[in-house]
């Protein structure tokens, strides 16, 4: 029986797997109907669960309460998702103002459905964030003929008669909206139920000392770590020096309000975005992010020949007729011809071509300087409700003298520019920001608070050499530790690098409390922001460990490193944007948190495991007393995803891929936690048998060579399907969110 329920958990696995890549082939109608809809699934998991608790009752596991109440709590959750496939309904139903209905099209069957009672749309909204375009709700009023009135939004339900309404869409005229709706009286309090229990088993196994984890706590001596190897980085040459204004006076030009990415923010984001996006740096040659757009702005000419453009991948560097890794705004022109164009026009037809992705990035960033030269990137100038730019078209009903200050004052602080009268830059700079005070209503700009954050954020952004450092000490640390372990030497270090580790930790959170009162919610929204939240879990894990395991130390400098720099990976300055309605709901923050503490654990397992194929140092029962946290976050993180999954669609599970290898992780993982189980019962029998000895009859050399390979599931859970199997939940790098409105 126990190694029937291994098989079968193995076989689950592997069908999950296959769904994703089914998923991805033939769409996601089919793998529902054919593999999470389909009937030999559902006996596939029925069946894992009665063999499971069988095995259980055999090895009488009930005599650990938490453990028993843990793999009971996933029977009671599989059941309330049993119930809910059986009797719940999950419809939507189209709602025009003022007109009444009772039917609702069953989303499984495509079928009508009736309600009981009928349903009136009384109004609809749509609220932005103040001062933009951007959408902050979506609110629809409606009304029962057999309750009072309902107020239906993101991430609040309106319920009436166990049937539960989510906002879901809306029509182009805001007089009609879409609302999904869940009809699930018992699904839900079995699953609720499940979770509960789950909850509080993990914590009693955590802190009761029968349950076996204080003891094997008690019984650990040291911890192990792994290399990792840093990346260079290279120099190019540079050409004449470009004209630019005074850094004292293009720093003014942050000081104004600019209508950028969605929101109002200081014109300084706009400069450093740009510089950044197209350099890859902040800065250029010692001049400012500032100095940079201005110099584009009112001195074009003298950068037209600046290396000024990072480009990428042999087929750029073939048309462009260059292998410099920067290259100049006229190397993309020949005889008045863009050298991209053929290539680019076989790329939206659908022809293969190498290197396309970066072929697409070179032309995104001559885009960009194109934008600016339209004035896409200067919209400072607010009128009625909206920003423009000096080149836009203006209302109508404009007063002409405000016409005229939007047409003409860029192209005056430009003759100025040319002329070198500071003095009078400055004072016409301060004229537009006054403008821009008196025009708009305060509530609607930044406060003075958030626009003071945004520029110490902007200014103090040192997370690639931060990570350099950190990458840097993490190896020293492992070459003090486990190479040269010297007592008189460690000590010193020990004392630098808790200093460096403590000054890290402040430096994180400083930098994320900036973007939290910047953006106004806690900023784990895209796959930049959840990097950053797992290097400051790494730090803040390290400090907590510092004492107890010495090896802890180095495995924090690494993970810190690698995330900050996979963060800077993903772009070279995420851009901050207003956070999409769903994404609201604080379950949103304590389920990334979760789930990204339970990642970070399971990197440090990874670390320990290849140190451990380094220096044949420590034991299973190390990784135990972290895979246990890990694995109780991941189901932790996962189940609150549910719960906000709940009270954002109606629906627990979606099988959307990300969702999916969460699952598959957990799985994967707990399998380590099974041969544990089956040590504790030996023990039982025989209180000569440990954990270490029963995995020797296995090999040390497997056991951690699987802790490697399962670390992959997690890469896949969060590389592989945001960059090949999408789904809802894909992040976006470039600072969007996932779609929140189907």
């Amino acid at each position: 029986m126990k190694k029937l329920a291994f098989t079968i958990l193995v076989a689950v696995i592997g069908v999950l797997v296959t769904a994703t890549v089914l998923e991805k082939v033939y769409g996601t109608t089919f793998v529902a109907t054919n593999v999470y809809g389909a009937w030999w699934f559902i006996a596939l998991w029925a069946l894992l669960c009665v063999v499971s608790m069988v095995v259980l009752i055999r090895r009488k596991v009930y005599k650990r309460p938490a453990m028993m109440l843990i793999h009971c709590s996933f029977v009671f959750i599989l059941v309330g998702a049993f119930v809910t496939h059986l009797y719940g309904l999950q419809g939507s139903v189209h709602l025009r103002v003022g007109e009444p209905t009772d039917m609702i099209v069953n989303r499984e069957t495509g079928l009508i459905e009736h309600l009981p009672f009928t349903v009136t749309l009384k109004d609809f909204q749509l609220k932005t964030y103040p001062g933009t375009q951007s959408p902050m709700d979506y609110v629809s009023v409606i009304s029962t003929s057999s309750s009072d009135e309902l107020v239906v939004s993101m991430n609040n339900i309106g319920s009436c008669q166990h049937y539960r309404f989510y906002q879901s869409g809306y029509d182009p005229d805001l007089q009609g909206t879409y609302l999904s709706v869940s009809h699930d009286p018992w699904g839900i309090g079995i699953t609720n139920t499940g979770y509960a229990m789950l909850f509080i088993g993990m914590l009693l196994f955590l802190l009761l000392p029968n349950e076996g984890y204080q003891r094997l706590v008690r019984s650990i001596k040291r911890k192990a770590v792994a290399i990792v190897v840093l990346s260079m980085m290279s120099l190019t040459a540079v050409a004449a020096e470009p004209r630019v204004l005074p850094a004292d006076v293009a720093a003014e030009f942050g000081n104004l309000y600019a209508y950028y990415n969605g929101r109002v923010c200081p014109f300084q984001t706009v400069a450093v975005d740009f510089t950044t996006k197209i350099y890859g740096s902040p800065s250029y040659h010692g001049y400012t992010s500032e100095q940079v757009l201005t110099g584009w702005m009112f001195f074009p000419t003298t950068w037209l020949d600046q290396p000024f453009i990072k480009v990428k991948g042999n087929k750029v560097h073939e048309l462009l007729g260059s292998d410099a890794k920067y290259v100049s705004y006229d190397d993309f022109f020949v005889n008045g011809t863009y050298r991209l164009d053929e290539t680019l026009m076989q790329i939206r037809s659908g022809a293969d071509v190498d290197d396309a992705r970066a072929v697409n990035e070179a032309d995104e960033k001559m885009n960009l300087l194109l934008m600016l030269f339209g004035g896409q990137l200067t919209r400072i100038y607010p009128a009625g409700d909206k920003w423009y730019s000096q080149s836009d078209n203006l209302p109508d009903t404009l007063p002409h003298d405000q016409w005229f200050f939007i047409k003409h004052s860029l192209d005056y602080v430009g003759e100025l520019a040319a002329k070198t009268d500071y003095k009078e830059l400055s004072a016409t700079i301060a004229k537009i920001r006054k403008y821009q005070q008196k025009t708009v209503d305060p509530d609607y700009l930044p406060s003075d608070l958030e626009f003071k954050a945004e520029q110490l954020y902007n200014t103090t952004n040192y997370i690639r050499p931060l990570a350099m450092v950190l990458l840097t000490v993490g190896i020293l640390a492992f070459i003090a530790i486990e190479i040269v372990n010297r007592k008189s030497l460690n000590r010193i270090l020990s004392r630098a690098f808790l200093l460096l580790a403590v000054a890290t930790v402040c430096y994180l959170l400083y930098f994320i409390s900036l973007r939290t009162i910047v953006s106004g919610h806690l900023p784990l929204a895209n796959g930049y922001e959840v990097m950053m939240f797992m290097s400051l879990c790494s730090m803040l894990l390290t400090l907590c460990l510092w004492r107890r395991h010495t090896q802890i130390r180095s495995f924090g400098f690494i993970m810190a490193g690698l995330t900050m720099l996979v963060a800077m990976m993903g772009q070279s300055n995420p851009q901050i944007t207003p956070l999409m309605p769903v994404l609201s709901s604080p379950l949103l923050s304590i389920h990334v948190c979760v789930i990204m503490m339970s990642y970070t654990l399971f990197a440090f397992i990874t670390l320990q495991s290849i140190a451990w194929f380094i220096t044949r140092k420590g034991s299973p029962q190390e990784v135990m007393l972290l895979l246990y946290p890990a694995l109780f976050l991941l189901a932790t993180g996962i189940f609150i995803g549910a719960i906000w999954a709940n009270v954002s669609w109606g629906r627990y599970w979606g099988w959307d891929p990300k969702e999916v290898w969460a699952l598959i992780t957990l799985l994967i993982y707990s399998i380590p936690g099974g041969i544990e189980l089956r040590t504790k019962s030996c023990r039982a029998k025989n209180g000569s048998r440990t954990l270490n000895s029963q995995l020797s009859t296995l090999n040390y050399s497997i056991f951690y060579l699987y802790m490697i390979l399962a670390f992959l599931s997690v890469i896949i859970t969060y590389f592989g399907v945001n960059f090949f199997l999408g789904g809802m939940h894909s992040y976006a790098w470039v600072g969007e969110s996932p779609t929140a409105l189907s």
